[in-house]
Order: structure tokens, then C-alpha cells, then sequence
């Protein structure tokens, strides 16, 4: 962006497709676990809090460097004297100035970047330097500089897919593993053990596929059609969606439908145990073996959650298994709304089982099959993050599913110690966002001023300086209030 633009990434709903086991790039450890989370002992605190904030880092530096850096190349290959070219705000960290005589900034504060140019809104710029002056460009030009940083984000998602998609990545098959009773999956006839082939027409390979399809759904009074199988038999199923709805923040569109994934079988074994959580107050540790609950024997950790569903702010006494040593262990659980109802909430993630070859699928394409596929995924993904927007501003979507930099920083954490096929999915689907967000005709982002361009090619002539200051302060204060809703779901999901 210009010096009188900023670039913030803030994102309408990043966390649903992680904190469900269905992220975008799905790997075997996601699907196992309902989300990722902190080690309870001091250095693995310390070392989660640190990789939290590198990650936010970097994912904010890599996203924001490309949008810039879009801007910047446009503007100097239009001809357009840079001054300065800055990621991060505030005071200078690092600088230097180069050959081109632009300055290059490392700011103190690593939440988005500017590039000031030339004239960039004044007029009086002496006659012999105007031909390096933003202002004085071929409206054609303007429209150029200001559009390339977030196509560039589009690009850099559509780059991204397609190496993922060369690459090949392995996930879960999408086979239902449970059927909620009474859910629109249970109304529609899907059964535990059935195959996933294909919605509205589309095929789904994975259960991103399914997430992203059900998701574009939200708010639909139309019907949905899926193709399943289970063994040799294939069937077409349908329903009406009457108007459904669901929180976004809560709970994933699979779960939401009534679904959950088919999961090999898991031993209580716990593997993380999530800050301030109920088991980090009651002292569980990573490696403990639960052997019974409330005198109970377990052997399944899907045993564990049927009973923790039920009891929200219970006390349940565990036997856990700790080296050689049996403890008893009293836990009262947290309370946590998933869609409307409250369960009981552990905050224990559980180790690893061993996924079957026969329940996974790899998806690998030749290069020019995948730089297909990429353009398509980006197009999918820039459809799905408008249609999601608008859905946000007519009340279909709540504005609690508005996310902010808390909750990148957790989802660019726990996806970066997925690997680095989920991180770069991460990257793709943020950069998504951040170029769709900024393509939005709303003064202070760039799509603000592409409609003031628009509006001065119909009428011949710029709009006044005047109306556009207006304009401008009304933006600032419609961003402004998105920020401020989306730090504050942050804040209450912390």
C-alpha cells in the first residue's frame, strides 16, 4: 500500500478448518486431534509462546513483504519514485537506503507496511519532477499501482496451491466416522463407514473439500446433493438446508452437519496439555495413560470424550498411569459452548495412532495439471472469502467469527508444527483474505481507491479533494471497528 494506506491482515474466520482436524492441508496428525495446543510444563510454555509470536511474524512478514513489494515493483516499472519501503510500523529496527535511492525500513512493529511514493497526493510538485510523481500517472498507471498488491497476494495463494499440488500431500480419506442423530447428515441418510464423493456436484477429495463446500453453503435455503458410497454401492443423497446456520468460531461445517471424520482407534495417552485448562490446573502431564475415569476402566480415548461431553464443570477423578507410578487425579472440567450446547472441556490433546494406508488418499499432480488446479483452488478460496464477507455484513454470518492477529498467531503456530505443507496452505489461505480484504471499496484499503479511480474515468475528472478526506475518514472508522471486533474475539476465545 501507499504511506496513507496500511496493510493489516485481518481475517473473517481462519481457525475453524485447524481447530476441528480438518484443516485446509489436512495432515494425518490434524484429523486425529480436536485442536493443537500448549505444553504445560515452563520451558514448553516458554517455547510455544516463542514459536507463537515467530510464526505471527513471520506469516504477517512473508504476506505483507509480497503486497508491498507488488505495489513497489508497479509503481517503479510505471516510472514512479519510491521513498520508502517499510514492513512493519513504528519506529526503525533497521534501514538503509539504496542505489535507487529508496529507503528500506524494518519497523519495531511487525503488523503490516507501507510503501510511500512521490507525490502521492500533492499536486504542487515542480514541472521537472513530475514524470517521478504518483500523482501526475496516467490514470491507467494509478489503477495499476494500487490494484498490484493484492493481485500479487492472489498470485503468491495461486503459486502456493499449485506447489502444493505438485508436491502431493497425503490426507485422510473423507469416511464418516459418526453421524450426529437428528442432524441435517442424519436426515440426508449418511451412515457411519460411508464415502464422501461429491457435493452440488463438485468431487471432494478430502474433508478440506467438504468443509469449503458445506461452508459456501451457510445460509442457503436451496437443497444440497451429495454422492457417497459405502463398499460397492453408490448413492445420490439430497436435503434442504432451510437457512442453515452455524458459528463459524465454534465448530466446523463437517461437525456442524453432523459429521465427524473415521479416526483410527486412540489410547488415553495425553500428548499436550493446553495452558490455564482444566487438566494444566489439575497437574496432568504429557505421556499420561488415563486408566479409568470416575472408577470406570478406559481403553479408547473416544471412550474419555463421550463422558467429558457430558459433565461441563464436573469434577471427575482420573487414574492415570504416569511412568511406573498410579495417580489419582481430581479435574474439574471448563465449560465450553460448541454450537449452541455446553460440554465439558479437558483441554488434553492425546498422541498419535497409526493411520491405515487404505484410509488415505494422495493428492499429486503433473506441473501443468497443478498450475491449473492452483488457479482454480485460489479462485475457490477468493469466492468463498467474498461470499463470506458479505454474509458477515447481512447478519447470515456472525461478526463473532471475525478473527484478528491473536488468533493468526495461535493458527500460524499450530500449523507451522503441523509441517510445512500445512503452513504454506496457511500462507495461501491468508494471502487469499488479505488480497480479497483489500479489493474491497472501502476507503483506506486499496479497493477505496480503485473505486475512486472508477469514479474519476466516469467522470472525466478526479473527485474533490474534499470528499475523498471524507471518504477516507469514514473508511478509517469502518476498519477501525473491525479491528476492534475482531481483537475482542481474540481476546474472548483466549
Amino acid at each position: 500500500m501507499h504511506g496513507w494506506r496500511r496493510t493489516s491482515p485481518t481475517n473473517y474466520c481462519d481457525d475453524w478448518p485447524l481447530n476441528n482436524g480438518v484443516h485446509s492441508c489436512t495432515s494425518i496428525l490434524e484429523v486425529q486431534s480436536e485442536t493443537k495446543l500448549l505444553c504445560s510444563t515452563n520451558r514448553g510454555m516458554e517455547l510455544e509462546l516463542l514459536q507463537t509470536i515467530t510464526s505471527l511474524i513471520l506469516t504477517i512478514g512473508i504476506l505483507v513483504t509480497i503486497h508491498e513489494y507488488g505495489h513497489f515493483w508497479v509503481a517503479r516499472k510505471c516510472g514512479v519514485k519510491v521513498l520508502r519501503f517499510s514492513i512493519g510500523f513504528g519506529a526503525p529496527i533497521w534501514k538503509r537506503t539504496g542505489a535507487d535511492g529508496t529507503e528500506y525500513v524494518l519497523a519495531s512493529i511487525p503488523l503490516g507496511g507501507y510503501v510511500k511514493m512521490f507525490g502521492e497526493n500533492n499536486a504542487s510538485v515542480a514541472p521537472e519532477e513530475r514524470h517521478q510523481s504518483f500523482f501526475y500517472k496516467t490514470l491507467g498507471q494509478r489503477v495499476a499501482i494500487v490494484a498490484a498488491g493484492p493481485l500479487v497476494n492472489l498470485a503468491f495463494a495461486a503459486i502456493a496451491y499449485a506447489a502444493l499440488f505438485a508436491y502431493g500431500v497425503t490426507y485422510p480419506k473423507p469416511i464418516v466416522g459418526v453421524v450426529e442423530s437428528g442432524s441435517l447428515a442424519d436426515s440426508i441418510g449418511i451412515q457411519s463407514g460411508m464415502d464422501l464423493i461429491e457435493i452440488d456436484g463438485r468431487p471432494v477429495r478430502t474433508w478440506e473439500d467438504i468443509n469449503l463446500a458445506l461452508a459456501a453453503r451457510v445460509g442457503s435455503l436451496s437443497e444440497i446433493d451429495m454422492v457417497v458410497a459405502k463398499g460397492n454401492e453408490v448413492s445420490r443423497l439430497s436435503t434442504s438446508l432451510n437457512d442453515w446456520r452455524f458459528q463459524f468460531d465454534e465448530i466446523s461445517p463437517i461437525r456442524a452437519f453432523g459429521i465427524s471424520p473415521w479416526v483410527p482407534p486412540m489410547e488415553p495417552i495425553l500428548s499436550q496439555i493446553q495452558l490455564g485448562s482444566a487438566a494444566s490446573k489439575a497437574g496432568l502431564q504429557p505421556g499420561d495413560l488415563i486408566k479409568t475415569l470416575n472408577n470406570q476402566p478406559v481403553t479408547l480415548w473416544s471412550e474419555v470424550v463421550t463422558v467429558l461431553r457430558v459433565s461441563p464443570g464436573k469434577q471427575l477423578t482420573l487414574l492415570v498411569q504416569r511412568g511406573p507410578n498410579l495417580l489419582e487425579i481430581p479435574v474439574t472440567l471448563d465449560r465450553k459452548i460448541v454450537n449452541g450446547e455446553t460440554i465439558g472441556y479437558l483441554g488434553a490433546n492425546v498422541a498419535n495412532s497409526v493411520w491405515p494406508a487404505d484410509k488415505q488418499v494422495t493428492v499429486q499432480m503433473n506441473p501443468l495439471a497443478s498450475i491449473v488446479a492452483g488457479g482454480e483452488k485460489m479462485l475457490q478460496m477468493s469466492w468463498l472469502t467474498l461470499t463470506s464477507i458479505g454474509k458477515l455484513f447481512t447478519g447470515v454470518v456472525s461478526l463473532d467469527n471475525l478473527s484478528g492477529p491473536i488468533t493468526i498467531a495461535k493458527v500460524a503456530s499450530a500449523s507451522a508444527s503441523s509441517g510445512i505443507e500445512s503452513f504454506i496452505n496457511f500462507l495461501a489461505f491468508i494471502s487469499v483474505s488479505l488480497g480479497v480484504l483489500n479489493l474491497l471499496p472501502i476507503p483506506m484499503l486499496d479497493g477505496g481507491h480503485l473505486a475512486f479511480y472508477a469514479a474519476e474515468w466516469a467522470r472525466g475528472r478526479p473527485l474533490s479533494e474534499r470528499l475523498q478526506a471524507f471518504a477516507m475518514k469514514i473508511g478509517l472508522v469502518v476498519v477501525g471497528c473491525l479491528m476492534v471486533i475482531a481483537i475482542f474475539n481474540d481476546v474472548s476465545r483466549l
